[in-house]
């Protein structure tokens, strides 16, 4: 029986999760808001939360502190200040 919503791409998916995350690392009035990653995975509705965090930590976009809470890198804030808050 055909839906009426298409299927998403899963790199789509993916790429749509990464920017939740930093969506929500960057909040506009708080700047860099520090997140549990428990909180994160809840708030994105994913759980596998570090598929997502270990690549934005690696190319440099959050930074992951030893208690279990991440944030975005002045990097990510600069980029997300540039494109602005989407709607996904």
């Amino acid at each position: 029986m055909p839906t009426d919503q298409p299927t998403l791409d899963p790199a789509e998916h993916y790429r749509q999760i990464e920017l939740a995350i930093l969506y929500h690392l960057t909040d506009p009035q708080d700047n860099q808001p520090l997140w549990s990653v428990d909180d994160l995975a809840r708030e994105v509705d994913t759980t596998d939360i570090m598929a997502y965090v270990h690549p934005l930590q690696r190319s440099g976009l959050l930074h992951r502190t030893t208690d279990g809470h991440v944030f975005a890198t002045r990097a990510a804030v600069r980029q997300i200040q540039l494109v602005g808050h989407g709607v996904i």
